[in-house]
């Protein structure tokens, strides 16, 4: 029997969680929830997504590694191709998409920064290379809040996809 979109939709977010949990790398986690779910598989791009963790290079100064692994997915799914590369119309489509996704979590989280979500969430920022700095964090609880802001990314992402992919079946 086949999966409702319910249930694609929370094993998204299950699998983010999961990941952030185990690994850490919230790009990394929420990009390998999108494409279990979806069934791709594509090491390249999940190592890119390395570098964006904590507001890009653990600095909390760039948005949400959560959001940046969902942009990479819809990017992946809908983006430009290098064959296209003269075509400035082909940005269109992704751009449109990951726009939902962060007017989404905005509307969610608030803000798409993660020195901002951070501080929501836990009154401070936390410099993560500082061993007193994350030992501090992880006390706060950082671990379980951000696992969730993986999963629910990775659902949000999950559900635009399939809308996208659906209307575009709809034109075809």
């Amino acid at each position: 029997m086949a999966e409702t979109r319910l249930e694609i939709l929370d094993r998204a977010f299950a699998c983010g969680k999961s990941f952030e949990m185990k690994n850490g790398g919230c790009p990394q986690c929420t990009l390998a929830a999108i494409f279990e779910v979806l069934g791709v598989e594509d090491d390249a791009v999940f190592r890119a997504a390395t570098a964006l963790a904590d507001g890009v290079g653990l600095t909390g100064d760039g948005h949400c590694g959560a959001l940046s692994g969902g942009a990479i997915a819809i990017g992946y799914l809908f983006g430009r191709e290098k064959k296209d590369f003269g075509d400035m119309m082909k940005l269109v489509p992704a751009n449109l998409l990951a726009k939902e996704l962060c007017d989404r979590f905005v509307e969610k989280y608030g803000s798409v920064r993660c020195r901002d979500l951070q501080t929501g969430f836990f009154g401070r920022f936390y410099n993560l290379y500082d061993p007193a700095e994350l030992q501090a964090a992880f006390e706060a609880g950082m671990l379980d809040t951000c696992s969730d802001v993986v999963g629910e990314a990775a659902r949000m992402t999950v559900d635009i996809i399939l809308q996208a992919g659906r209307s575009s079946e709809q034109e075809s």
